[in-house]
């Protein structure tokens, strides 16, 4: 683990892993711009039983182990980093070029909050429609996904208190939340994430699925329901 900076990082980025030794690497290496400007680059693992923490170590400020949950482990992460501004990205996701000078005009202006634009990565037919969607319907609601490297301001973070506590829908919800502070930042720059869990599943298949767990969701149906019926859709 690199050895930690004297000074106080404006920025920490946050990932949370479980089992990504194919990714990790690729994913902290794509960072290593940011952390040589200062950034501080968290990993947190939820119990990988492969090699995910030995790769990350080098490549990473700290790695910290936490219990299982997407949400958990980033709430972990924003509360152990000391970064004024916090980015969380997944394993599979890259930002774009300048990313944190992109995040820095954003939250020195009226929003405490934001998202990047997202590009799928071509792994089938219907992608860039998929993430035009997405795109236009988070400017739309106000509303940003997981994929879309979701930042905020730390007050921010501790007023909302973090990400709720629930398996599903923590993107969903953390956004509802910090809407009540500010309008978001909707970053025109775009993050690639890959398209494997289209490929997983199937694009048609998992764009109906995410669609009515989503209207569900906002339905009132909770997300413990939501996440026993369908546990792998991210």
């Amino acid at each position: 683990m690199a050895q930690e900076s004297l000074t106080t990082p404006w920025l920490s980025v946050i990932v949370p892993v479980v089992n990504e030794a194919a990714t990790i690497q690729s994913c902290l290496t794509a960072l290593s711009t940011l952390r040589d400007r200062g950034v501080e680059i968290v990993v947190v693992d939820g119990g990988s039983d492969d090699d995910t923490v030995a790769l990350a170590r080098p490549l990473a400020d700290r790695v910290l182990v936490s219990v299982r949950g997407r949400a958990r482990q980033m709430n972990h992460g924003g509360r152990e980093s000391r970064g004024d501004g916090l980015v969380f990205v997944h394993a599979d996701t890259r930002l774009p070029d300048r990313a944190d000078r992109l995040i820095d005009t954003a939250l020195k202006g009226a929003a405490c909050w934001g998202r990047f634009d997202v590009e799928i990565e071509r792994g089938f037919v219907l992608a860039g429609l998929v993430g035009w969607s997405m795109n236009r319907r988070s400017r739309l609601t106000g509303i940003a996904t997981g994929d879309q490297a979701i930042f905020m301001t730390r007050e921010a973070f501790e007023l909302v208190g973090g990400f709720p506590d629930q398996p599903l829908m923590e993107d969903i919800e953390i956004s509802r939340r910090l809407r009540r502070l500010s309008a978001p930042a909707c970053l025109a720059p775009r993050v690639t994430t890959s398209a494997r869990r289209w490929q997983q599943h199937g694009p048609l298949r998992t764009i109906v699925t995410m669609w009515w767990l989503r209207l569900r969701y906002w339905c009132g149906v909770s997300p413990w329901t939501l996440a026993g019926e369908y546990t792998d859709v991210r």
